[in-house]
């Protein structure tokens, strides 16, 4: 499970998705394994409805807890999920040592507006903790997110949720944390004032779990606009005037990007928030430069206590020694342990003759 948030420490985490070919889950492999030599304090998956990607989602899960030895968190959600589906889910990245879980209800199913509760399954996120908690105890940890200016659906066409709207979601929070929740990760925001609010606000009603602040960097303009309006994210307007002055420019985006997060990253820590969730959106750049920025990682200095990192699945943690794969290998030498792995089955073979 994810220990590092009751350390007392500074710690940051990563986010990615499945992508959409092989070649994209190679290279986000690829870019896994440099991020992870950093030492985030997890690493999380989103969930994939339906179909092959989903199949995706677990298989990335997997690799993540055992190939890249990195504390894993999956995503799950209640869109089109029966129970039995759910439980498949569960029982998977159980066997497979993961026991984190991001428990969301999810979005609607592609090509509608509303959410629609697949027969057999969960309504709400709320339903999902409870049967987490229920039939696995308490061998897994549960996450769940919340969102510092309402959950959209609570969000008005004025882009603003009424006091009361933005209660009652306060309320629905704090009975996932008492379903049975030990964290939570908030909704991207731009206005730190927001964040910084709504973490004092859930403190007031007893909501005493970490709170994690998720922070997207800005790497397109385009696609910043899209996720914003899709989450129907307030953005100050210095940040609309300094964006719309450079829209044009990706780098000179993606260098304001940094600059922002780093900002909005230092104001968090500066009030006694000790972590921070990156939303990578499979990119490593920008991420990596805010928390360089920040003087939480090097570099040029990547900490390892082995050759290998240690494995994060429960099942393997006291191992020391990791196994040799061939990718590390020097091409003559696996030739040669191929010689000779062909030899000893030819003396095998005329032993047996």
């Amino acid at each position: 499970k994810i220990q590092s948030l009751q350390e007392g420490k500074v710690v940051f985490s990563f986010e990615f998705f499945p992508p959409k070919t092989e070649d994209g889950v190679d290279n986000l492999f690829e870019r896994m394994d440099r991020m992870v030599a950093h030492n985030p304090s997890f690493c999380d998956i989103t969930w994939g409805a339906g179909g092959s990607t989903a199949d995706l989602t677990l298989d990335i899960a997997n690799k993540m807890q055992n190939i890249i030895c990195v504390e894993t968190m999956m995503h799950l959600t209640c869109t089109n999920m029966p129970v039995e589906k759910i439980d498949h889910a569960l029982q998977t990245i159980k066997s497979n040592g993961i026991q984190n879980v991001l428990a969301l209800r999810g979005d609607p199913p592609h090509g509608q507006d509303k959410f629609v509760q697949v027969e057999g399954g969960f309504s709400c996120a709320l339903d999902l903790v409870k049967h987490i908690r229920s039939k696995y105890g308490d061998y897994f940890g549960i996450t769940v997110a919340g969102y510092p200016e309402a959950h959209p659906d609570a969000i008005g066409n004025d882009g603003v949720a009424t006091p009361e709207a933005y209660q009652n979601d306060l309320a629905y929070l704090k009975r996932k944390v008492d379903a049975g929740a030990d964290l939570i990760v908030t909704q991207l925001f731009y206005d730190t004032d927001i964040f910084l609010k709504f973490v004092n606000d859930c403190r007031q009603i007893g909501i005493n779990c970490p709170i994690v602040p998720g922070i997207m960097p800005i790497n397109n303009y385009k696609g910043f606009l899209r996720m914003t309006g899709f989450c129907k994210t307030k953005i100050p307007a210095e940040i609309i005037a300094a964006l719309e002055a450079i829209k044009d420019n990706e780098e000179a985006v993606k260098a304001y990007g940094v600059h922002l997060g780093t900002e909005m990253c230092r104001k968090i820590l500066a009030h006694g928030i000790k972590t921070l969730h990156l939303y990578t959106l499979n990119m490593e750049k920008s991420a990596l430069a805010i928390l360089m920025n920040l003087g939480l990682i090097e570099e040029s200095k990547i900490s390892r206590s082995l050759p290998w990192r240690r494995p994060a699945n429960v099942f393997r943690v006291k191992e020391d020694i990791r196994p040799i794969f061939w990718c590390v290998i020097d091409v003559e030498l696996q030739c040669l342990w191929l010689y000779i792995f062909s030899l000893v089955r030819c003396l095998t073979v005329l032993r047996v003759t």
